[in-house]
């Protein structure tokens, strides 16, 4: 007979494993197996979503959540749970965020690397033991050994290795072959639990990515229990279908975008969606920290660090009221005329052929939400079951509503240089928050085009754009780089100069469309700049003016809007030039008390230049005959005292002193009228206060 070799892939250990961990006695828990079905979500903007179980437990009982690795943290931040029936939470237990070979490596029995049951079976010499092979024995067991046997003969010879155990027994030791062992049992109940949960470690890994959160609930009898947490969810989103008509009220019909990206069918669920921001965030909860402590010196004083806050917007000014919407118009079919172009399109876009036929979208479709206020918060209430399998997504219908509204074309050069969008005023006259999303238009029956829309509160207005409007043209010229002379006044000895530099931009706008158009045309606001004409804008909001503009159809009507920033300038009377200071005399903005102020301290100041000139040339006469001594006294030196030279240089020596004498008596003479005609102008021009 053939042995056979006995490795970790032989089938016939696989069933001796098989059998011998079935065979193991199970531990035993007073705990009954339970499940409490998911019965309540709640989605917010913000990416979380608030996930309930309900349902009934008895006596203690372990309930067992399924999370993705990822959401563990966010359980842990916010789980409730509650016993209903006077029963308490004992324990919330979770999985080891550790490796599983870290796991598996912390029991009595190693199961890491898949090893053979006589390497399981080496880890748990000295246990007592239940043999079957095939007769019962009891024994402890010792060990495991390998040995080698010589089988076949000639060519067919080969040496084979055999796994035997070694066990104590009452008739002393026995040395059985693994592939005669039908059956091993431990008989030590703390060894079976370990291995069991060691098995259980295993099977739990077949999902690295997820883990079970186990939470017992101890007490007697039935009662009601609940599990609550928050999770990361997709941010469920909203689109929205806007229908406009001459006749009738916009009506306005919104759809919820509701994703289900958990690892669970939700069967009948209570669905809300609520919009809002409420601050949401991670933190690892679920892995070990140590906080390394750092080393604080004692402190005299310990101070706060300063806070910074934003300043708060200045309140706009309220713009162009919507007409009220006709309420009482009834909910006919919007029924478009086939073969009529599109005479609206989407920017950029291929103009539709011709009208879609389509009946109201009041029609058919029931909003299934009950809207209600959640303090800060909105939220949209389901008010049918919701079942949704995971990974699959659901369009629900949350919003149907007439609303108000106005037809304008919205004009930015930035945008367009040369045809302003279509455009719509909303207003929400609503009590339901819009959340922010796309809106599809169709006017009298037709696509209009697209569009997007930011939050819109009840009471409050919102403008969109959804095409480009091909009958409308605005011409742009711009002159600028000009300034203007605004004020000039006197204030002790300077004068100050207030310049206004313009910007100058007209907007003229053609209306080639048989109906009155109303342009709203943008322009950037900047805070230094004031606007001079027209006064006041029609709206304006954190970035921008708006300037409201009627045209009548096939006529064209201009808009002028005029800009300044005032330019601050200050000139010293005392050192400016005059030119500079005589200039200002002759302008028309100037007045006549600053004009004759102007004329004095100019006549004062020319007096003084005057004087200052004569006593230049006499100090630059005086510094001449200065040199012409040192040169003449240089030229005596080398001349003889009796030569005529020699006495023509005393004879000019003499003359020159006299004239020295009479230049410095004409200097000093000289400072002293102009110290005063300098103490007279300071004086005047510190005595001014003119405008």
């Amino acid at each position: 007979m053939r042995a056979r070799s006995i490795g970790s892939g032989d089938t016939l250990v696989r069933r001796l494993i098989l059998i011998s961990f079935l065979l193991l006695p199970w531990p035993v828990f007073a705990e009954e197996e339970a499940a409490l079905p998911l019965s309540k979500i709640v989605l917010y903007s913000s990416g979380v979503g608030y996930f309930q179980h309900d349902g009934t437990v008895s006596n203690r009982t372990q309930l067992d959540l399924r999370l993705h690795v990822n959401q563990i943290n966010d359980m842990l931040k916010s789980l409730v749970v509650q016993d209903f029936g006077g029963g308490k939470v004992s324990t919330v237990t979770y999985g080891s965020r550790d490796p599983v070979t870290k796991t598996l490596g912390s029991f009595s029995i190693n199961l890491n690397g898949n090893p053979t049951l006589g390497q399981i079976l080496t880890q748990v010499r000295g246990e007592p033991v239940e043999v079957t092979a095939p007769n019962p024995i009891v024994g402890t067991l010792i060990g495991v050994e390998k040995k080698t046997e010589s089988v076949g003969e000639g060519s067919q010879h080969r040496i084979v290795e055999h796994e035997y155990i070694t066990l104590l027994t009452e008739d002393g030791f026995r040395s059985l072959s693994l592939a005669n062992v039908q059956r091993i049992k431990l008989t030590n109940p703390a060894l079976n639990a370990e291995l069991h949960q060691a098995l259980a470690t295993l099977a739990t890994n077949h999902d690295a990515q997820k883990k079970t959160v186990s939470i017992t609930f101890d007490g007697t009898g039935n009662r009601q229990a609940r599990i609550a947490y928050l999770t990361e969810t997709p941010v469920w989103k909203t689109s929205y279908r806007l229908v406009l008509d001459e006749d009738k009220a916009p009506y306005l019909q919104g759809w919820a975008i509701v994703e289900n990206q958990t690892p669970q069918d939700w069967n009948n669920v209570k669905l809300s969606l609520v919009s809002g921001r409420p601050i949401s965030f991670t933190m690892d909860l679920y892995q070990p920290l140590y906080n390394p402590r750092p080393v604080v010196q004692p402190e005299l004083y310990a101070n706060l660090k300063p806070q910074t806050y934003g300043d708060a917007m200045d309140e706009l000014k309220p713009g162009v009221s919507a007409p009220p919407a006709r309420t009482e118009a009834k909910k006919e079919r919007l029924l478009g005329k086939m073969g009529q172009s599109f005479s609206g399109g989407r920017a950029n876009a291929p103009a539709v052929a011709a009208e879609m036929e389509m009946g109201s979208l009041e029609e058919g479709v029931a909003p299934m939400a009950m809207a209600e206020d959640k303090g800060e918060l909105f939220e949209y209430r389901i008010d049918q079951p919701v079942t949704l399998a995971k990974h699959q997504s659901a369009l629900l219908p949350i919003i149907g509503q007439s609303l108000q509204g106005q037809k304008v074309s919205l004009y930015n050069q930035h945008v367009n240089a040369k045809h302003p969008l279509n455009g719509y005023r909303l207003k929400n006259t609503s009590a339901l928050h819009l959340m922010q999303g796309p809106i599809t238009l169709f006017d009298s029956g037709t696509y209009a085009g697209d569009a997007r829309i930011e939050d819109l509160p009840p009471g409050q207005d919102r403008l969109i754009s959804y095409a480009l409007d091909l009958k409308t043209e605005v011409e742009p010229t711009f002159d600028g780089g000009t300034q203007e002379l605004a004020t000039v006044s006197l204030k002790k000895g300077t004068m100050l100069i207030s310049r206004r530099a313009v910007e100058d931009r007209t907007y003229l706008v053609k209306n080639r469309d048989t109906k009155v158009k109303t342009i709203l045309i943008e322009q950037p606001y900047r805070a230094d700049w004031k606007l001079a004409e027209p006064k006041e804008p029609t709206e304006r909001t954190r970035d921008l003016y708006r300037f409201s503009l009627a045209v009548d159809p096939g006529k064209s009507a201009t808009l002028r809007v005029k800009e300044t920033l005032p330019i601050q300038e200050s000139i010293l009377l005392s050192e400016g030039a005059i030119e500079q200071i005589a200039y200002y005399q002759q302008t028309k903005e100037v007045s006549q008390k600053v004009k004759e102020a102007l004329q004095r301290v100019v006549y004062l100041r020319n007096k003084l230049d005057d004087v200052r000139a004569q006593r230049t040339r006499l100090d630059q006469r005086t510094s001449e005959i200065t040199a012409e001594h040192a040169r003449i006294r240089e030229n005596m030196q080398r001349l003889q005292q009796n030569s005529d030279l020699y006495t023509r240089y005393v004879k000019k020596l003499d003359q020159q002193e006299t004239e020295l004498e009479s230049l410095r008596k004409d200097i000093e003479r000289l400072k002293n009228t102009e110290e005063e005609h300098r103490r007279e102008l300071q004086n005047y021009m510190m005595s001014l206060d003119v405008s």
